[in-house]
């Protein structure tokens, strides 16, 4: 009868380190052992604190865990895998793909891969989600402004016309001042309304039209000291959905990066790409598709703030001193009407704004 192994030392796994995934070598009475240092940034927990510790009161729901290590030390199975949701307490849960396979009768080695997949599924939900709140949220708020401010604005019409001639010229100032008011904010809430009151009206589109026209319109205003760099995917197909929507999403995320590189276009050194590729096998809003349309809108300005860049989609939420906030909210609601998802990733140097369609 052969000898039992025993669980490899420390020593022994420090090859373990230099591995991307985590892993845990976990004894036969479910203690901790040695965790590699991906585990430990994982966990967010260093190898002394985690040695010598049940496996069980890591993670609120580590029973399914705990099951595949008993189920391994069985020997029911070379190596078992599953996808996990490990609940941490205050903390996100862990999305992983789990392997767990025996050594010995010793106990278990247990790899832990972050299921990327998994948690841009939930993100993509959570942003849905927030998205559909906010359309709410503005749509509601901004009918309950668009009746008193009519209201107001008139007012302040009849009381300049009920002035007398001898005090028009002084009060004048003060009801012009309401009426250009009402008015400012009525420009406002019609914005705010434009996504759900203009009809989806839906053709074939080219995407590279859609670019080119933005291009055209960016460089207009912008004739001297940027770039706009084209990188196209010239086997992308036509595709069914709203050119002018397309236009005005693309032109938003273009104009806002334009904007922000204004010390980059003093300097003569600022750069625009518009990027298209195919991607394959994608999942928006929870639908697979076989091919989608992948469009990059990168800049090298400064980058967007990080006090606000995880809400730049949200209303009124803006970067820029004197910006309404409103043109990356109604981006995302155009992608979103098209099946869609608009994702940033944003650091000193690069902003990329990510959109991705399905195609047929």
């Amino acid at each position: 009868m052969s000898e039992a192994r025993a669980l490899p030392t420390p020593g022994e796994v420090a090859g373990l380190d230099l591995l991307a995934s985590a892993v845990l070598l976990v004894d036969a009475d479910g203690l901790i052992t040695f965790a590699n240092a991906a585990a430990e940034h994982l966990l967010d927990s260093s190898l002394k604190a985690l040695q010598r510790q049940q496996l069980t009161a890591l993670f609120q729901n580590a029973d399914e865990l705990a099951s595949l290590c008993v189920q391994a030390l069985a020997h029911k199975y070379a190596d078992l895998r599953q996808d996990l949701a490990l609940e941490r307490s205050g903390r996100e849960p862990l999305h992983v793909h789990s392997i767990v396979s025996a050594v010995g009768d010793a106990g278990v080695v247990i790899e832990l891969r972050e299921n990327v997949q998994q948690l841009k599924l939930d993100r993509e939900e959570r942003i849905l989600d927030q998205s559909q709140v906010n359309k709410e949220l503005v749509r509601n708020l901004a009918h309950e402004i668009k009746n008193p401010l009519g209201g107001i604005r008139g007012a302040a019409q009849l009381l300049e016309m009920e002035l007398p001639d001898r005090h028009l010229t002084h009060l004048r100032e003060y009801t012009q001042v309401i009426i250009k008011e009402a008015d400012r904010l009525q420009t406002l809430v019609d914005r705010l309304l434009a996504p759900h009151r203009r009809p989806h009206i839906v053709g074939d589109v080219n995407i590279h039209e859609v670019c080119e026209r933005v291009r055209s319109l960016i460089l207009a205003e912008f004739p001297s000291g940027l770039a706009i760099k084209r990188d196209y995917d010239a086997s992308i197909p036509e595709f069914r959905g709203d050119k002018e929507q397309l236009i005005q999403t693309v032109l938003n995320i273009a104009h806002n990066a334009a904007q922000a590189l204004s010390g980059q276009i003093a300097a003569g050194q600022a750069e625009l790409v518009f990027r298209t590729r195919v991607a394959r096998q994608v999942t928006l809003a929870k639908v697979r598709y076989g091919l989608a349309l992948d469009l990059h809108i990168i800049d090298n300005g400064p980058g967007i703030s990080p006090q606000i860049r995880d809400r730049i989609f949200y209303p009124l939420v803006s970067g820029r001193e004197g910006g309404s906030g409103l043109g990356l909210t109604l981006a995302q609601t155009f992608v979103q009407q098209h099946m869609g998802v608009i994702e940033c990733e944003s650091r000193p140097g690069l902003t990329d704004f990510r959109i991705l369609l399905p195609l047929p």
